[in-house]
This record gives structure tokens, sequence and C-alpha cells, in this order.
């Protein structure tokens, strides 16, 4: 082969490699766009993100559209009704809840978020390992999985908690420690799936070590299924924190928390309604939120699976 042969085959070979990598950026971009078409179908699923897109600028713009401070108290105005000063009425010592509802957001999504940021870890890595390494791995982290799984979630995490005593941070591990096992179910399942591909068994073959295989291959390609089951299991995260909250656990006063309002408002449920009624609104619309997200996400995603 001449030097002009030789020129004009690498050159084509680089070309065929520049279209398959344009294939594969199409057909990525085609899949999501199949992905949001998917979506959008879903009517429940536009209106759960609707109220996520909602509350995130609620906690995130709180301070500017708040009425008044959630921290001020006015003993001339304890248990008002709704008016136009105070749209949703004051609480026992005079705040306005409008307000204390808005800022308790921030406190409901970060709560949510950070529990399922541990659950999500713990659970991801167990999977990845069960799955990836199988037999006596796999069936010690199963068996600690079904362990988990049998004990009663709110007792459980209640005890944690009253050991771990009050504040934020001790719901927040409480909770992350009890509901990571459908993390780990679903990764372990996710990776199972993966590992028959045969692109897996090249890497096996060419001796590519299983750190790599799982940052490489596994996790990238569980990732979506992971999304959707972080978007599912924020709904069981904000309802456990809100009932440990409403306990007495969590958020102390006067730190504006939905599980807290509830508790003050139900102790004048006969009289003043209002104070309990718009804070479980508040809880039973962001978890339905969650939860039409989350069913959107997932039948999007694998509509097979999902039922679509």
């Amino acid at each position: 082969m001449d030097d002009k042969d030789e020129g004009s085959f690498f050159g084509t070979g680089t070309e065929t490699l520049s279209e398959e990598i344009e294939d594969l950026k199409k057909k990525e971009t085609s899949q999501a766009q199949l992905v949001w078409k998917r979506f959008k179908r879903n009517k429940l699923a536009l209106v759960g993100a609707g109220i996520l897109i909602t509350l995130i600028i609620i906690a995130i713009f709180a301070p500017f559209i708040a009425p008044h401070d959630p921290y001020r108290t006015n003993t001339d105005r304890i248990r008002e009704d709704p008016s136009w000063d105070h749209p949703m009425g004051t609480d026992q010592v005079g705040r306005d809840t409008l307000s204390r509802l808005i800022f308790g957001t921030r406190i409901a999504l970060f709560i949510g978020l950070l529990i399922v940021a541990v659950s999500g870890s713990i659970g991801v890595t167990l999977g990845l390992i069960a799955g990836t390494y199988g037999g006596w791995v796999d069936e010690v982290i199963m068996r600690v999985v079904d362990t988990f799984l049998s004990f009663p979630v709110l007792i459980f995490a209640l005890a944690i908690s009253v050991a771990l005593g009050t504040g934020l941070y001790p719901v927040i591990i409480a909770v992350g420690l009890i509901i990571w096992t459908e993390f780990a179910r679903v990764t372990r399942g996710e990776v199972l799936s993966v590992k028959q591909e045969t692109y897996i068994e090249s890497a096996e073959a060419i001796g590519e070590n299983k750190r790599n295989i799982i940052l490489r291959y596994f996790l990238p390609n569980i990732l979506p299924s992971i999304v959707v089951v972080a978007t599912i299991q924020m709904p069981a995260a904000l309802l456990y924190s809100a009932t440990l909250n409403f306990l007495g656990i969590g958020a102390q006063p006067p730190t504006p928390s939905w599980g807290q309002m509830v508790r003050r408002g139900s102790e004048f449920m006969q009289f003043y309604p209002y104070l309990a009624i718009f804070a479980s609104l508040a809880i039973v619309i962001t978890v339905l939120g969650f939860n039409f997200m989350g069913d959107g996400l997932r039948d999007a995603l694998d509509p097979v699976r999902g039922g679509s």
C-alpha cells in the first residue's frame, strides 16, 4: 500500500468513527425527545411538574413572597380568622400563617432532599455491590434489605430519632436509614439486567476491574431509574419527616415547619380549624406533586414497566 492509499485508508477510518459518534448523538437526542413526548402525554405528570416548580420558586423567593415576618408575634392579633391582611389567619401567638407556610416550604424541601440523598447513597451503593459481585455478597445484602423491610418504618425512625435527639438532622438520618431499601432493590435489579449486555462481557474479558465497570458502565445506565426512585421516594420522606415533626421531633419552634403547624393547630381544631387545615393541605399538595411527577417519569423512561 503506497502513501496515498494509506492516507486514504486512515482518512476513511476517521470519517467512519466521526459518523458513528454523530449517529450516537442523534440517537441520544431522539431518545430524549421520545421521553419528553411520552412525559407530555401524561397530564397528571405535567401537573406534578408544575406543582414542584411552583414550590421551588416559593422556597427560593420566600423572603420576597411572604407578606409578613414568619417569626414576628403579635399578641393583639392571636388566632384571627383569615382576612385581607392575613389571608390564612394568624396562629396562637399572632404570627401570620401564610408567611409561615411559605417559609415552611424551604424546610420541607430541604429535609426531603437530604433524606433522599442519604437513603439514595446507602441504597445505590449497596445495590451496585450486590448486583456486581453476586454470590454470597448479594445474598447477605439482600437479607439485610429484607430485615429492614420487616421493620415498622415509623416506629423504627421514631426510635432512631429519639436516640439521636431533637432537631432536623436526627430526623434526616433516621428516615434516611430506613427508606434506602427501595434504592437498593431497584439498583440491584437494573445492574443484573445491564450485566447481561455483551459490552459488559467484553469489558470483563479485557480485564476491566469491577470499580471501572461500576463507574463507567453500570452507573450511567441505571441513572434514569435512580432518578425515578428518588422522585417517588420524596413523598415518603416528606410524610415521615412531617409525622415525626408532628410528634415533636425535628424542627423546633419558632422554626416554621408544616408538621409543627399541624400539631399546634390541632389543639384548636374545634374553633380554629384553619390553623391545621392549611398546613395539612400544603403537605398533601406537595406529596401529590412528587407522586404525579414520579409516575410520569417512570412511564416515560420505561413505558413497559410503567404500564403504558
